[in-house]
């Protein structure tokens, strides 16, 4: 009796388990990417340079759209991110010093390692 007592727990186990399994293969990407959300796209009337931000830590389409998020939102600025090559390009407007650029990327989790 205690034997199959034993079986039962261990297949109610293997059961959840694989249950988990099935929920999280159904997401994309490492942050769970799964919504289809898109950032908003900015565009500038007047572009007077371009600047290229490697960032690393991005891994998936949600970490690009919040990367995207925090760069749009600087006024002056649009940035597009390339998430194959870790890469934002920045448009600029207006002088804004990449420092700033830099630190909202940073505040969101990311790592700025080269500025082109």
């Amino acid at each position: 009796m205690d034997s199959y007592i034993i079986i039962g727990i261990i297949v109610l186990l293997a059961v959840i388990a694989t249950g988990t399994m099935v929920k999280r293969s159904g997401r994309k990407g490492c942050c769970g990417s799964g919504s289809g959300y898109k950032p908003r796209k900015k565009k500038l009337k007047n572009v007077i340079a371009t600047k290229i931000f490697a960032v690393d830590g991005m891994h998936c389409e949600k970490c690009a759209n919040r990367v995207t998020e925090v760069v749009n939102d600087i006024i002056g600025v649009a940035g597009v991110v390339d998430l194959k090559k870790g890469i934002v390009t920045v448009s600029y407007e207006q002088q804004v010093a990449d420092e700033q650029i830099k630190a909202r990327i940073e505040r969101v989790g990311y790592t700025v390692t080269e500025i082109r």
